[in-house]
């Protein structure tokens, strides 16, 4: 509500600079050989940006001499600075926060072409046309800042889009980008691999034995299964799967979480949450053997590195967001709603979660670490 009336006098102020553009920015308009500046938005949350990566990887095909920059969430930016698609990467702050200093910072780019992978509104389309591009493609485009896009119809809404890897796939596709595959990339660095070796070998683990990663924490409550099920779950394991450790990972607001569980578990559980920088955790995933998460970043990070998940999942759909491609080495345990109507990310209590057992998860796990 504090917001509210920023918002309108933002709206109104687009409809007065839009009604005064002279430009051909509709998209029967758009001609690909003549882009030569691209803006890439996806400045959310980690795993919406690595469900972007397909998409980068589609735009860097098609213009492969342009610059391509990226405006990305600035609390995990440093993920992808090694993406080898992008040239560059300008900071998303949130919200208003640094609102006309950002779009600054983007101008001196001279952007022909915007493309909305996923961006929070109401600033990402005005921010695309403040900073000057031309054309800006976005889906779903059913938002009040449709006037402002490219491609104004048809409509197209999230029901429409399918997983969200296939959804920013179909944005590239309206600048004329083919796919060139759904695999998510993500590119760790050699000393950010050291760091999670070092801290892993601090943890006395060896380099045969078994790591099972518990991601507890999520960015919602609804999409996090409970403590007691992570702390029988690890009893289990590791009284079956000999040469093994449970490594709970985590960010540091998940550290109180992750200590219960640790605690509940014993000395064979490592608490890795908020121990070590992004990328470094990033690599950490890489190292385990298996990881059993919501639909949460850790999720994506371990999915685009390539490490088996079992995924629990109720609230959220599994058709989105969860694994699409090497689906032979994920598993997938979804339950349906148990509210009507769901309150989803607002919910205080995720009574669906309940219906995921310990049983079937820990069935699930050592499926995955069979393989």
């Amino acid at each position: 509500m504090r917001l509210k009336p920023v918002d309108n006098l933002l709206y109104l102020w687009m409809k007065a600079r839009k009604a005064a553009d002279k430009r051909a920015t509709d998209i029967s308009a758009f001609k690909p050989n003549g882009i030569k500046n691209i803006l890439v938005v996806s400045s959310t949350a980690i795993g919406d940006t690595l469900l972007s990566t397909p998409a980068f990887r589609a735009v860097r095909k098609k213009f492969p001499k342009a610059k391509i920059i990226a405006l990305l969430n600035k609390g995990n930016m440093e993920l992808f600075e090694n993406n080898p698609n992008l040239d560059g990467i300008v900071p998303y702050y949130g919200g208003y926060k640094r609102f006309f200093p950002t779009i600054k910072e983007l101008k001196k780019f001279n952007f022909d072409l915007a493309l909305i992978f996923h961006g929070n509104e109401p600033q990402a389309t005005p921010m695309c046309y403040l900073a000057g591009a031309q054309f800006i493609m976005k889906l779903p485009n059913s938002s009040q800042y449709n006037f402002l896009l490219s491609n104004r119809s048809p409509i197209v809404k999230w029901e429409d889009m399918g997983h969200g890897i296939t959804g920013r796939l179909m944005v590239a596709g309206l600048a004329h980008c083919r796919s060139a595959g759904e695999r998510m990339e993500l590119v760790i660095d050699e000393p950010s691999r050291k760091k999670a070796a070092d801290y892993l070998a601090g943890e006395g683990v060896k380099k045969n034995e078994i790591l099972i990663g518990f991601q507890a924490g999520a960015s919602t409550v609804s999409r996090q299964w409970f403590a007691p099920g992570y702390i029988e779950l690890g009893k289990r394991l590791l009284k079956d799967i000999p040469h093994s450790r449970v490594v709970i990972t985590g960010s540091p607001s998940e550290v109180k979480l992750g200590s219960e569980i640790q605690k509940g578990i014993g000395d064979r559980a490592i608490l890795a949450a908020g121990k070590l920088k992004l990328k470094e955790a990033a690599a950490l995933i890489d190292r385990l053997d298996a990881l059993v998460t919501g639909d949460t970043g850790p999720m994506h990070i371990a999915i685009s590195l390539g490490t088996p998940v079992v995924a629990l999942y109720a609230v959220a759909d599994a058709r989105k967001t969860g694994p699409l491609y090497d689906k032979g080495k994920h598993f997938v345990i979804q339950k349906p709603r148990t509210c009507e109507p769901c309150v989803s990310k607002k919910c205080e209590y995720q009574k669906c979660m309940e219906a995921i057992s310990v049983d079937e998860v820990e069935r699930a796990v050592k499926q995955v670490i069979s393989k």
